[in-house]
C-alpha cells in the first residue's frame, strides 16, 4: 500500500501530496507528528524503532512518530497511528510544532513541519512488532541524560525535540 504525505510551503500552506519514500528522497517539507505519552510517575515511553524501518531502525525514540493521512483529521489519524504502533490509545493534546531537516547516510532527506502530541497513561503498550522492537518507560531526568551520553542512539527528532523548551515546560507542570 502506497503511504503519500502531506506536502506543505513554508507557510504550512498544504501544497500536494507525494508518495512517502519519494518526498524523504528529494526532502520536500511535509507534515509528520511526534507523539509523547507520559504515566502517572512522570515518565515517558519511549519505543526502540524496528530494524525493517526504512530510516533510524533500531534508534530509541518518543512513544510514537509518523505523517498524517491526506484528507484524513489528523488528530484523528495521530490518535489511530498510536493504536497501530503501541497498542493502546490515550486523550492526545497538540503541544508545539516546529520545522525540521537532516539528511541521513541512506540518502533520504526527513525535512518535517512536525506536530507534538502529548497524553497520559498508564495502559500497558502492545507493540506491532513491525514497527516497535523494545519499549520502556524513562523519567525525564534520565532521558535527558542518557541522550547527552549517547546521542547516536536516539532519533533524529527526538533529539531536536528535547533542545525545544516548549516540552520541557510541559513536563515541568506535568511532574
Amino acid at each position: 500500500m502506497v503511504q503519500e504525505v502531506i506536502l506543505v510551503d513554508s507557510e504550512n500552506r498544504q501544497i500536494g501530496t507525494m508518495e512517502k519514500l519519494e518526498a524523504h528522497r528529494l526532502g520536500l517539507l511535509h507534515r509528520a507528528f511526534s507523539i509523547f505519552v507520559f504515566n502517572a510517575k512522570g515518565e515517558t515511553l519511549l519505543q526502540k524503532r524496528a530494524q525493517t524501518k526504512y530510516h533510524s531502525s533500531g534508534l530509541w525514540s518518543n512513544t510514537c512518530c509518523s505523517h498524517p493521512i491526506p484528507n484524513a483529521a489528523q488528530l484523528e489519524t495521530v490518535n489511530d497511528r498510536l493504536k497501530v504502533e503501541m497498542g493502546f490509545d490515550c486523550e492526545l493534546d497538540l503541544l508545539f510544532k516546529f520545522e525540521y531537516r537532516t539528511d541521513f547516510l541512506n540518502g533520504l532527506i526527513e525535512h518535517e513541519l512536525d506536530y507534538v502530541y502529548v497524553g497520559k497513561s498508564d495502559e500497558t503498550p502492545i507493540p506491532n512488532p513491525d514497527e516497535v522492537s523494545e519499549y520502556k518507560w524513562i523519567s525525564w531526568r534520565d532521558l535527558i541524560n542518557s541522550i547527552d551520553r549517547n546521542p547516536e542512539e536516539y532519533t533524529y527528532w527526538l533529539y531536536e525535540i528535547m533542545k525545544r523548551d516548549e516540552i520541557h515546560d510541559y513536563v515541568l507542570v506535568f511532574l
